[in-house]
């Protein structure tokens, strides 16, 4: 009995012993499966949430992208725009294709009436180059210079005729860019004493009426005796036949009188007189902007092409 009773003990505990062994694999396994499907599950959230970050990249490179896509658009219609509304700017005085342009043709080498009776010279040949760039037709009406400004706007579209820029002037017109610096000069008889600002004091003085030599023997002369002419020929011929002491005329057109009346007259710088430098620019309606940056626009376009130097030497330095 004690024998079997030893057995017995033994066997309950070998049973035990391999119950428990097995309850240990048996956990062991589960904390595996248990890690192992976390290991999955973990796995399985990162490529969902790396899917989901290159999702979410992609679709924000791509509003990017849309954005980035829209406001380029955006832009190049904004320029678009803007290059087509400066390139459509068109003055309505040029809506008929024509451009009438006033003058006074009495102003060699810048207008003059050439042998078949028609206005010419730089003043005229430059706007006529600019009539071309313009694509328009060009009219030129040969009228009194002094009348010129008031013309502006009405019965012509613009003026070009040897005129100065003067504050005066710019409240009834516009100007263009200057394209000419000039000075006044003093005509005088050969043989006359008059040389300085000093001796123009108390003197008759001829000047073509409205211009910048008529402003200066009017305005600047103490005691001057001022005849006014629609002609400068006039005012010099008026100089040869005693009439006046001297005429204030324009640089160029005085040297053409000298050359003209040879061994008669004289043209005297006006440095000699401390008149100042000024500038000829073409006058247009007052606020018509559009007109302006076309005729400048014309005008930079001969400078830069050479044609406005092949025009001085034809018409100022021949």
């Amino acid at each position: 009995m004690q024998e079997e009773e030893g057995f017995m003990k033994k066997f309950i505990a070998l049973l035990l012993a391999g119950v428990m062994t097995m309850s240990l694999l048996t956990a062991c396994g589960g904390n595996d499966g248990a890690k192992a499907d976390e290991t999955v599950t973990d796995a399985a959230g990162a490529e969902n949430e790396a899917d989901s970050a290159d999702a979410a990249g992609a679709e924000s490179e791509a509003n990017d992208a849309d954005a980035a896509g829209t406001e380029d658009a955006a832009d190049a219609e904004s320029g678009a725009d803007a290059e087509g509304a400066e390139a459509g700017e068109v003055s309505e005085a040029l809506a008929d294709g024509v451009l009438t342009v006033g003058t006074n043709a009495e102003f060699p080498p810048f207008e003059y009436v050439d042998d078949n009776g028609e206005p010419d010279g730089f003043d005229v040949a430059l706007i006529k180059a600019i009539g071309e760039k313009l694509g328009v037709e060009v009219e030129v009406e040969n009228m009194e210079f002094e009348s010129l400004v008031a013309a502006i706007g009405s019965k012509i579209d613009v003026a070009i005729a040897g005129m100065t820029v003067t504050d005066e002037r710019k409240e009834s017109v516009d100007f263009s860019d200057a394209y000419y610096d000039a000075v006044q000069y003093v005509i005088v008889p050969e043989g006359s004493d008059i040389a300085s600002a000093a001796d123009l004091a108390g003197k008759a003085i001829g000047v073509q009426l409205g211009t910048t030599g008529d402003f200066i023997a009017t305005d600047d002369v103490e005691g001057s005796e001022v005849s006014r002419y629609n002609k400068g020929v006039d005012a010099v011929n008026d100089l040869i036949n005693g009439r006046v002491d001297c005429v204030i005329i324009d640089k160029n057109p005085a040297l053409v009188f000298e050359s003209t009346f040879e061994g008669q007259v004289k043209a005297i710088p006006g440095e000699q007189f401390e008149f100042g430098v000024e500038e000829y620019a073409i006058a247009v309606p007052k606020g018509d902007a559009a007109m302006l940056s076309q005729v400048n626009k014309a005008l930079e376009e001969i400078k830069a092409d050479g044609t406005f130097d092949e025009l001085v030497k034809q018409y100022i330095e021949n």
